[in-house]
């Protein structure tokens, strides 16, 4: 079995004694165990009297345990010639995107299936995405392309489609544009770009109706474009009154604020390669490029984080984005190991515990 490894920080002594004595129990694959603790216990009756010579009868008929059905470790995206970008929708559902052809595949994590959803229009770029299940709204960056686009997430017809920077010329070194990454808010969507120092905001109304989009110019550590692919995971906090912002080539995680465009470096944390985040209260999760996901505790201000544990699994092969689901995550394989872009047989998710 595909082994994932955890590097874990600042730990008491008391519970590094305690999880060594639960070793064994904690490592037991889900398939190992049964479901709810077990099957409900037959109700025990007593045995009959007994009388002389009574006739003999066959014990009752043992049946076996119900069949657990493990969940799956990897769920491959069926003709997929890239891959990069992942939302959750309802439930166990999730979206990827092939990140070179543009369209979008819609699975169940549960199932451990995908199918294709969106076929895209010729041109298109699919990479970081975002589901607002509430407006049946799926939004993705356009990549190169300087465009994002807002996708219905029923029927997948497209619903608006925008030039946020003129596209970048093929020959272009480096890229002059690169929409990568997009985080929803109650008010709309704010996207990244990797070789401008800005963010893009689309609103949406309460209707599900995207409207025009605006362009925030950054300031601080956050506006820094000196490297090849800077700005790229982004996330919401606060009810989106605060955004968080990672930076791929200094290794760094910043705030934002979405009025100013003003932006602050989160201390003590180093994760360089850093491509996606996912956000939950103050658990962090950047997914590294260089096959490992670190997760990390963020004070309450946000100033300040510590690095909790490091994931790393035999199944990562260059992952780029992630959703939680479950005490799981979701990981993109964009296999970028493999040439940009890739040339690898299969694109997939591979899901490890958090």
């Amino acid at each position: 079995m595909p082994s994932t490894t955890r590097s874990t920080h600042s730990r008491r002594s008391a519970v590094l004694l305690a999880s060594t004595a639960c070793l064994v129990l904690t490592t037991v694959p889900p398939a190992a165990a049964s479901p709810e603790a077990g099957a409900p216990t037959p109700e025990v009756t007593a045995s009959p009297e007994v009388t002389a010579s009574p006739e003999v009868t066959a014990s009752p008929e043992v049946t076996a345990s119900p069949e657990v059905t493990a969940s799956p470790e990897v769920i491959v995206l069926p003709g997929a010639s890239s891959a990069e970008g992942i939302a959750r929708g309802e439930g166990s559902t999730f979206y990827a995107g092939d990140l070179f052809l543009g369209d979008v595949f819609r699975g169940d994590l549960e199932a451990g299936t995908a199918e294709l959803f969106i076929d895209a229009p010729d041109g298109r770029l699919a990479l970081g995405m975002a589901a607002d299940t509430r407006r049946d709204l799926l939004v993705v960056a356009g990549g190169f392309t300087g465009q994002a686009y807002v996708y219905d997430l029923s029927s997948g017809d497209t619903v608006a489609t925008y030039q946020f920077a003129p596209p970048s010329p093929p020959d272009a070194d480096p890229p002059t544009t690169l929409v990568n990454d997009v985080a929803l808010t109650w008010a709309g969507a704010w996207f990244t770009d990797s070789r401008r120092g800005v963010l893009y905001f689309v609103p949406i109304d309460c209707d599900g109706i995207p409207g025009e989009f605006r362009t925030l110019t950054l300031h601080g550590p956050a506006a820094d474009t000196s490297g090849l692919f800077n700005l790229n995971g982004i996330a919401a906090a606060r009810h989106g009154e605060t955004l968080v912002v990672a930076n791929g080539a200094q290794g760094e995680l910043y705030t934002v604020d979405p009025e100013t465009g003003d932006s602050a470096v989160i201390a003590g944390v180093s994760v360089p390669e850093v491509d996606g985040i996912v956000l939950d209260h103050d658990r962090l999760w950047a997914v590294q490029n260089s096959d490992r996901v670190t997760e990390v505790r963020l004070s309450a201000d946000l100033t300040a984080g510590r690095v909790e544990e490091v994931i790393t699994s035999d199944l990562f092969q260059v992952p780029t984005t992630a959703i939680r689901y479950e005490g799981r995550l979701a990981v993109v394989n964009a296999k970028f190991d493999t040439g940009i872009p890739p040339t690898a047989d299969e694109y997939e998710v591979v899901l490890v515990h958090d």
